[in-house]
């Protein structure tokens, strides 16, 4: 059953350093929706952080649980949903947020997804080799991915998050109105 549109949830795809989970719980405050980080939800259910599972667990594993994790959240209502930047390389899971809810792909260039990372220790890929060379190869791959299901693109790259906000708000809340719209055509054929 496909909810209807102007209830759906908002979900943030992009890569890390574009500001998901801080435009996220702006976001979810403006629209009055709940927030939550799929990474910080899988950190919660295991009682671990990421870095641990990548380190005792491996990519893999942590893909399992993080399309577990997605296939759950994407069942609720009234949502605003910060993905990891890989969840998309799951085609189970593009088609969940796809469907379910409105998909907002922040994305920023790759000096400000550089400064915006140098200074946490929870970002595994990054770990693995030099991180503009890392951050290249993760953009190459998943940016294809994130343009596929995205209802909305918005650049964060030197944006304060308030701005990034009512930009997403605006497309929103016209989305929502011009679903109800359809919907209630349809009704009264």
């Amino acid at each position: 059953m496909t909810r209807a549109s102007h209830e759906r949830n908002v979900y943030l795809v992009g890569p890390m350093g574009a500001g998901k989970t801080a435009v996220g719980r702006q976001l979810a405050k403006d629209l009055k929706l709940d927030f939550l980080d799929s990474d910080a939800e899988i950190e919660r259910r295991t009682g671990v952080d990421i870095p641990y599972i990548f380190e005792k667990e491996g990519e893999a594993r942590f893909r399992e649980r993080e399309k577990e994790v997605i296939a759950d959240l994407t069942q609720r209502t009234g949502l605003v949903l910060a993905t990891g930047g890989g969840a998309v390389l799951d085609a189970d899971n593009r088609q969940r947020l796809a469907t379910t809810g409105f998909v907002v792909y922040l994305k920023a260039s790759l000096e400000q997804q550089l400064e915006r990372t140098q200074q946490t220790r929870n970002r595994p890929l990054l770990l693995n080799g030099e991180p503009r060379h890392v951050l290249e190869r993760l953009n190459e791959i998943r940016v294809p991915l994130y343009l596929e299901i995205a209802d909305l693109t918005v650049d964060t790259t030197n944006r304060r998050v308030r701005n990034v906000v009512a930009g997403i708000v605006h497309a929103v809340r016209k989305a929502r109105k011009e679903a109800a719209s359809h919907e209630q055509e349809a009704q009264e054929r």
